[in-house]
């Protein structure tokens, strides 16, 4: 006999969303060891909010949220309150009951831009990589330094002059055609109207040039996590400049050991190192390099070299999950945001894996 296609408009349930999330689920490890981290930053939220007023959306949820968007590849906050609104999932994870009103995606971003101005970002991931160290996860002798272009949320079209000489009226004003041919456009004289931050640059030669954002990465060489990381607006120098920044950072009890691709063999980032206690395991150029037999005879340089190739698994998880390959925000300080919380997300799930595997 056919059942019948009965439809109930409303129901009571009973259960709760943590019943029925299962023990074995992939996110019980990430929000047990985020939980932690958002409990170590609450004297931060207490200083970032005022005592008088309407209450916000609390800084634990937003967080939680945001996570979610990166671990899951939500790409843009109307999507993720769209999801937070069905998914019971998502709903437990950032804490919200199955009766509870989702946010306005609007009063989320603005939320959202509160703990930009708090540099909260930052102090998540310090957190999450001191848990890291806390489990003994990490190395405090090996790292390996990188860096890639990060696409800007900004078209050819929108790099102008600066000079701004008058120019022909666009056939369509909403996608006007510009024809570059014959004339010669950089940094220099030429800035994006879209993003004024974002700066023209190619990979390398034969590759098309972009506007584009440069992102760095510390890695220690033990589990790959990362351990210091961040935004500059895309220049020459901006990989050497930035990784001996970052360095500058990374605690230490010892001397420590470097390795990275042959970008780096430059005379100033090799004689950085140096004067930072570290030995630079770079990889050599073919001719006129700075690193010299001194350092490429022994046996840790060579394993320094096989071991930095695992930072591309952060940029391509990065650019593939965390959405992190074409930004959807604009300007230095809020791109520099989420590329940071992008790197705590990715050491959260590393960190799972690692548990599961010792198990």
């Amino acid at each position: 006999m056919r059942g019948e296609d009965l439809q109930q408009a409303s129901m009571f349930s009973y259960i709760s969303p943590e019943e029925r999330v299962p023990q074995d689920h992939p996110l019980r490890p990430i929000r047990e060891m985020c939980d932690g981290v958002l409990k170590r930053l609450s004297p931060e939220f207490d200083r970032l909010y005022s005592s008088d007023g309407r209450p916000s959306i609390a800084p634990e949820k937003l967080l939680r949220a945001l996570l979610l968007q990166a671990l899951y590849t939500v790409r843009s906050e109307r999507l993720l309150m769209e999801q937070l609104n069905y998914n019971l999932l998502f709903r437990w994870f950032v804490g919200l009951g199955p009766d509870d009103a989702v946010w306005v995606p609007t009063v989320f971003t603005k939320n959202r831009d509160r703990l930009l101005d708090g540099e909260v970002a930052r102090l998540f991931f310090e957190e999450v990589v001191a848990e890291a160290m806390a489990r003994g996860l990490t190395s405090d002798e090996h790292f390996t330094v990188d860096g890639t272009l990060i696409e800007a949320w900004a078209g050819l079209k929108s790099f102008k002059r600066k000079d701004g000489k008058p120019q022909a009226p666009p056939d369509d004003p909403s996608n006007p055609t510009v024809n570059f041919h014959g004339e010669k456009r950089g940094n220099r004289t030429h800035q994006s109207t879209t993003d004024a931050d974002a700066r023209l640059m190619r990979k390398g030669k034969g590759k098309e040039a972009k506007l584009s954002f440069m992102g760095h990465v510390v890695m220690e060489n033990r589990n790959g996590l990362a351990v210091g990381g961040g935004v500059t607006q895309a220049t020459g120098n901006a990989e050497c400049e930035a990784a001996l920044r970052l360095l500058q950072d990374i605690p230490r009890a010892m001397r420590i050991t470097v390795g990275a691709d042959k970008g780096y063999d430059q005379r100033g980032f090799v004689d950085g190192l140096r004067g930072q206690g570290a030995t630079p395991h770079v990889a050599r150029k073919m001719r006129c390099g700075a690193v010299d037999g001194r350092v490429t005879r022994h046996g840790s340089y060579a394993v320094s070299q096989q071991k930095r190739k695992r930072i591309e698994e952060i940029f391509g998880w990065m650019k593939t999950v965390g959405m992190m390959r074409k930004v959807r925000h604009r300007g230095t300080k809020l791109v520099d945001w989420m590329f940071t919380f992008s790197l705590a997300a990715y050491n959260l799930i590393r960190m799972r894996s690692l548990a599961e595997a010792t198990t």
